[in-house]
């Protein structure tokens, strides 16, 4: 069979869609300043889908220092891979300002989140070593498993006991191979918004020899005294051995950091393919990072209003008796009972009758029968976003119950 053949046929399970939910449902554009209301196919919306946590996108001292980097420096500087030519002091500097926030000797700057941790699993571990993740791992962490030559299980998403299982199983297995064990977990799982339970996994250590990976990308900048992760949060800085934290979301940036021990971080620096051959960050990008880092740790008022208007969405929709699931963190889900077309119907009706943006997520990210709709609250939030948008919800959930969404066709007009 031809390839091409093979995929005309199947498109995959988003991309089947894509006829007719290109630039609605998937795609979509927002336009205008990076704001809690910007502008959707011409219209003012009130958007909640934006990973810009503490409002440092349009920040005017980030405006400046990203300006200011390109003027000097350009787009292009410095050029080729960090291990050949593409390194400086900023990056460095940045590197050494990250590692003190989070609480570790060293950290390491990552091009990409996504690749770099996937690369960095495939440099952690060999196929004598065994990998346990989370059941509800972010795909970034699926695709890295996937690399590995060797034994990998899962343990049902934040179950203590079930880990403990897999630990015996690969701990059975790793004196046979004479590997060791890798556990991988979230800190915040973006979809849901519960926290890892780091603090019970950590425990587990005094039972069993194993390393813990952690991705932080929603925690890193929200959660703990300071921001700086969900480590900090649960009181295991000292506990969790590799740490990795994205710039997309608090930082409103592009890239991302590895930290551990000097020794760990180092061998890293020499073993992630994903950085060994791919280009430096941008100076631009590096400058503008220094100084979005800058503003997280001195402005602790822009993590204070982020949480202001998180605790009041949620306790309003809880007090509206919506089902926000397990959610410990600023991330929001919102839980339906309703079908696909349902699920379109709501959300065309949210952004062009209440003006309401925000993620719609169904089957199978979530079990069939359920439609979740997902806020991401920030600081530029007002209260009066969190009226609007509960007034708007309480609306469409009476429309839902009364089956005024059943049997929509999928459409974007």
């Amino acid at each position: 069979m031809d390839i091409f053949d093979k995929i005309a046929k199947n498109m995959g399970p988003l991309g089947q869609h894509q006829k007719w939910s290109h630039g609605y449902f998937s795609f979509p554009k927002l336009e205008g300043e990076i704001a809690p209301h910007m502008n959707f196919r011409g219209k003012e919306h009130l958007v909640w889908s934006l990973n810009n946590y503490l409002g440092l996108a349009n920040h005017p001292e980030v405006r400046e220092a990203d300006a200011k980097a390109a003027q000097d420096y350009g787009m292009a500087y410095p050029m080729g891979a960090r291990m050949m030519s593409g390194n400086s002091n900023h990056h460095e500097e940045l590197e050494k300002s990250l590692a003190e926030f989070t609480g570790y000797e060293d950290a390491f700057l990552l091009n990409y989140g996504y690749q770099g941790i996937l690369s960095a699993i495939d440099a952690l571990v060999d196929r004598n070593d065994v990998i346990v993740y989370d059941a509800e791992s972010h795909a970034c962490i699926i695709d890295g498993v996937r690399l590995h030559m060797g034994k990998r299980y899962v343990f049902t998403h934040n179950d203590i006991d079930s880990l403990e299982k897999q630990l015996e199983r690969a701990t059975k297995l790793t004196e046979q191979t004479g590997g060791g064990i890798l556990v991988i977990t979230e800190g915040v799982f973006g979809m849901s918004g519960a926290q890892g339970k780091l603090k019970e996994i950590v425990a587990l250590k005094q039972k069993y020899s194993f390393r813990i990976l952690i991705d932080d990308a929603h925690g890193f900048g929200t959660m703990g005294e300071t921001g700086a992760g969900t480590h900090e949060a649960q009181g295991v800085m000292k506990d969790i051995d590799v740490y990795f934290g994205t710039f997309a979301k608090s930082m409103a940036g592009i890239g991302a950091f590895i930290a551990s021990t000097e020794e760990i971080t180092n061998y890293l620096r020499y073993n992630m393919r994903s950085q060994t051959f791919a280009k430096s960050l941008p100076m631009p990008m590096v400058l503008g990072l220094k100084k979005r880092l800058e503003l997280l740790r001195t402005k602790p008022e822009l993590k204070a209003k982020l949480w202001e208007i998180a605790t009041a969405l949620q306790n309003g929709l809880k007090e509206k008796g919506f089902d926000i699931g397990v959610t410990n963190s600023v991330v929001t889900p919102v839980f339906l009972k309703g079908e696909l077309s349902e699920a379109t119907a709501i959300t065309m009706d949210l952004r062009e009758n209440y003006g309401v943006f925000c993620s719609i997520v169904i089957y199978p990210v979530i079990p069939k029968g359920l439609i979740m709709l997902r806020l991401i609250p920030t600081a530029m939030h007002t209260l009066e976003d969190v009226k609007r948008t509960l007034d708007a919800f309480s609306q469409v959930r009476e429309k839902l119950e009364k089956g005024y969404y059943k049997d929509k066709q999928p459409a974007t007009a």
